[in-house]
Formats: C-alpha cells, sequence, structure tokens
C-alpha cells in the first residue's frame, strides 16, 4: 500500500486545536507519497500564513486511516505555525 500523506489548512477557532471554522474555504496543498515531501508542503504553507494566527496546516497520513489505533493526524514537532 502506498503511504499518503494530505496536507491542508484553514482558519481554526482555536490555534491549540484542530476545529475548522469555514470547510468551504479549506487550503488542499496537496496529497504526497512520503511524509519528508509532506511536510516540505505543509512548511511551505504554514510559513505563508505565518503572520494569521487562526490559520493552520496539517499532515493527514491517509495510509493510517486504514490501520486501527491510528489518529491519522500528525504535527510536526518544531511547528510554529501548526
Amino acid at each position: 500500500m502506498s503511504k499518503l500523506h494530505l496536507v491542508f489548512g484553514g482558519k481554526v477557532k482555536d490555534p491549540q486545536g484542530l476545529e475548522f471554522v469555514d470547510l468551504e474555504h479549506i487550503d488542499l496543498v496537496g496529497l504526497y507519497d512520503s511524509f519528508a515531501a509532506a511536510e516540505e508542503a505543509w512548511r511551505a504553507a504554514a510559513q505563508r500564513s505565518v503572520d494569521d494566527a487562526e490559520m493552520k496546516y496539517v499532515v493527514v497520513h491517509l495510509h493510517r486511516l486504514l490501520e486501527p489505533g491510528m489518529d491519522g493526524i500528525s504535527r510536526p514537532k518544531d511547528a510554529s505555525n501548526a
């Protein structure tokens, strides 16, 4: 199975959470076949919105959604805007 990762972002109610405010305006950055590629795309997107505290980007491990016990969401450790 390919290890697909989805990168997307949008406005959140609380920068500490994952409750997106406006699902019609989600920024779908893309699908990537490795975490390294997804993280690079995530960093670029997060950097573009660094001045907007309500904007948040995440990496979703789509391959983990098929595995029991995994939540499928990853937030890079040194993320200042995630």
